[in-house]
C-alpha cells in the first residue's frame, strides 16, 4: 500500500515560477522587490502607494479551541487561498512567518501542509530573510545597551529591580526563562535578576507587526516601556539611546517577504507573534498588501477564535484601519473528540458520540464570531482518520445552526479540495463597513475591557486580581497608560486559563496575575493562568528526527 508523502518531499517535486513571474500577478515589478534568490522577495514599502489596485476583500481564517498538535489553520488558509485560484479569482494570503522554537519543539514546519503549502518550505521554516535574526539582535542590542547604562555608573537612576524588558532567542530553551546576570566582579556588569523570551513573544516582533512604516517603527521602538527609576519615574527605550540603531536593524525586516503556494498563488509570510502571549496575527504591512494588490486577501489568526481573531479584530484591526469581510472558522472532528472526552492518544478512533460531544465547543466559537458583526462559514478540515458519520454529524449541527458549511480537504487534494469553500466564502462575504464591530472601546478602563473579553469571548463569570495585578494596575494609570488595548496572555488549549477544562467550559474565574506594559507595540498584556513567554521542548524534540545530506537535502521538516 502507498503512503502518502510528507510535506517535505511534496515540496521537494513542486513546481517554482521565479518570484518575478508571482509579483507580477500583483502587479509588481522587479523594481519593486528586494530578490533573494529566484523564489523569494521582499516587497518595497513605497510600492502599496505607487502600486494599489483597489482594497480586496479580507477574509480571516481562525479556528475552535485546538489539539496540542494543531487542526490545520495554515494549511486551511493556504489551501482557500488555492481554492479561490482556481475559481479564477485574483488572490493572495498573507501568513506569519514560522518560529525555530516550534519547529525543532513539537511542531516540525509550519509552512502548511500536504498540498497546501507555501515554497520554498525549508527556507521559509529556517532562516528565510533572516527577519527573525534581526528582531532578534534589535532585541538584544537595546538590552545590552541597558545593562551597559546600569554599569556606566546608572545615569538614568533606574531601578535595576524594575527593569521588565528581557532578552530573547528564537529557540525553546527553559533552562534560560529566569537568570541572573552580571556575576563576576565589578567588570562585569551589575547583578540582576533576568531571564530570556522566544523572539516571538517579544515586544520588538509585535512592534514590527503593527508598524505602518518606518517612521511608525522608530516612533513605537522609542515607547518601549523598560521599568522605573529610584523616583518611580518610567523609563523607555528612548531614554537608553539606541532606537535609531534597532531601526537600521529592522529597516529589511520591515518589508514584506513575498513567495508561492504550491499553486503558484502569491504569498506574504512576515512576521510571527504566538496569539497565546501576543497578538498572533502577520503584519499590518502584509495584509495591506495583500488587500491592496489583489480581490481576495486570506490571512489567518493564531489558535483558537478567542485568542488570535478577538486580538486581530481589537488590536489590529484598529491599528491597520483593516475592514474584514468574513471568518472562515476551522474544525476538526479530531479537536471535537478531544473536547468531547477523548484522550490525545485515542483521537483517530472513530468515535461520532464524542465528536457530537465537543459540538459546544464550535457552538460558542460561532457565537463569538457574531459579537463582531461578522458572517462566517465553517471549514471542517478533513483528515486521514476522520470517517463519514463524524463529518456528517458536523455538518448536521452546522445546518442546524444555519452556517455554511463545507469539508475542506486542502491537505490531500490542493486547491481542487478546497473549491466548495472557496464558493461559500464567495457567497458570504459582505461589505465590513456596515457589519464589522469591534468588541470594546480603547477609552474604557482597563478592568472593563479585561472583562468584556473574559465573560464575553472565553464565558467566564468572574475576573479575578492577585495583590501584584492590583499594583500593576495602579501603575498603569499613574503613567498614563489606561487608553491603551488588552492583549491578554492565556493558555490556547482552553477557553479558560485553565488548560485542563475543555468543551465549553462555564463559571470559571479568570485570574490576572500581573499585566505587563508593551506602550511599544500599543497593548497591554495581563497575564493569566500559567501562561509561559519562553517554551521548552519535549522529551523528544522534532529536531531528532531532521538532518541534512552532503548535497544540501533536508530530511525530517515534516
Amino acid at each position: 500500500m502507498s503512503t502518502f508523502p510528507t510535506d517535505i518531499e511534496i515540496a521537494n517535486r513542486a513546481e517554482f515560477r521565479p518570484i518575478t513571474v508571482i509579483a507580477e500577478k500583483l502587479g509588481l515589478s522587479a523594481d519593486d522587490l528586494d530578490l533573494y534568490g529566484d523564489y523569494k522577495a521582499k516587497v518595497h514599502l513605497d510600492a502599496l502607494e505607487n502600486k494599489r489596485r483597489g482594497c480586496g476583500m479580507l477574509v480571516l481564517v481562525s479556528a475552535i479551541t485546538p489539539t496540542p498538535a494543531g487542526e490545520g489553520k495554515t494549511t486551511t488558509t493556504i489551501g482557500l487561498t488555492q481554492g479561490l485560484g482556481r475559481l479564477g479569482k485574483s488572490v493572495c494570503c498573507a501568513i506569519r512567518e514560522p518560529s525555530l522554537g516550534p519547529i525543532f519543539g513539537i511542531k516540525g514546519g509550519a509552512a502548511g501542509g500536504g498540498y497546501s503549502q507555501v515554497i520554498p518550505m525549508e527556507d521559509i521554516n529556517l532562516h528565510f530573510t533572516g527577519d527573525m535574526h534581526a528582531i532578534t539582535s534589535a532585541n538584544n542590542l537595546l538590552s545590552a545597551a541597558l545593562d551597559n547604562s546600569l554599569h556606566q555608573d546608572n545615569p538614568l537612576r533606574m531601578d535595576p529591580r524594575t527593569v521588565s524588558f528581557r532578552r530573547v532567542m528564537d529557540m525553546n530553551d527553559r533552562s534560560l526563562r529566569d537568570i541572573i546576570i552580571g556575576l563576576g566582579g565589578r567588570t562585569q556588569g551589575v547583578p540582576r535578576e533576568a531571564g530570556f523570551d522566544i523572539t516571538a513573544a517579544s515586544e520588538i516582533m509585535a512592534i514590527l507587526a503593527l508598524s505602518t512604516g518606518m517612521n511608525d517603527l522608530k516612533e513605537r521602538l522609542k515607547r518601549i516601556f523598560i521599568g522605573l527609576t529610584y523616583d518611580r519615574e518610567q523609563v523607555t527605550a528612548a531614554d537608553i539611546g539606541v532606537t535609531g540603531a534597532m531601526a537600521m536593524l529592522l529597516k529589511d525586516a520591515i518589508k514584506p517577504n513575498l513567495v508561492q503556494t504550491l499553486e503558484g498563488n502569491p504569498a506574504f509570510v512576515h512576521c510571527g507573534p504566538f496569539a497565546n502571549i501576543a497578538h498572533g496575527c502577520n503584519s499590518i504591512l502584509a495584509t495591506r498588501m495583500a488587500t491592496a494588490f489583489s480581490d481576495w486577501a486570506i490571512t489567518e489568526a493564531g489558535f483558537g477564535f478567542d485568542l488570535g481573531a478577538e486580538k486581530f479584530f481589537d488590536i489590529k484591526c484598529q491599528y491597520g484601519k483593516l475592514c474584514p469581510s468574513l471568518v472562515v472558522l476551522v474544525v476538526t472532528c479530531r479537536a471535537l473528540k478531544m473536547h468531547g472526552g477523548v484522550k490525545k492518544n485515542d483521537l483517530t478512533t472513530p468515535d461520532a458520540g464524542a465528536v457530537e460531544a465537543g459540538l459546544p465547543n464550535l457552538e460558542k466559537h460561532l457565537e463569538n464570531i457574531r459579537k463582531f458583526g461578522l458572517p462566517a462559514v465553517v471549514c471542517i478540515n478533513r483528515f486521514a482518520s476522520d470517517t463519514d458519520e463524524e463529518l456528517e454529524v458536523v455538518q448536521n449541527r452546522c445546518r442546524e445552526l444555519g452556517k455554511p458549511a463545507a469539508v475542506g480537504d486542502g491537505f490531500a487534494g490542493g486547491g481542487s479540495g478546497m473549491t466548495d469553500l472557496a464558493s461559500l466564502v464567495v457567497e458570504n462575504a459582505m461589505d465590513c463597513s456596515s457589519t464589522f464591530k469591534p468588541l470594546y472601546d480603547w477609552n474604557w478602563s482597563v478592568e472593563d475591557k479585561i472583562a468584556k473579553v473574559a465573560k464575553e469571548i472565553y464565558g467566564a463569570e468572574y475576573i479575578d486580581y492577585t495583590p501584584l495585578a492590583k499594583k500593576d494596575l495602579r501603575t498603569i494609570s499613574r503613567l498614563g497608560y489606561e487608553k491603551l488595548p488588552v492583549c491578554i496572555a492565556k493558555t490556547q488549549k482552553s477557553l479558560s486559563d485553565n488548560p485542563e477544562l475543555l468543551g465549553r467550559p462555564k463559571d470559571f474565574v479568570v485570574t490576572v496575575r500581573e499585566i505587563e506594559i508593551a506602550a511599544g507595540a500599543g497593548f497591554l498584556v495581563p497575564i493569566t493562568g500559567s501562561i509561559m513567554r519562553m517554551p521548552g521542548l519535549p522529551a523528544v524534540p522534532a529536531a531528532n528526527s531532521m538532518d541534512v545530506d552532503e548535497n544540501g537535502k533536508i530530511t525530517g521538516l515534516f
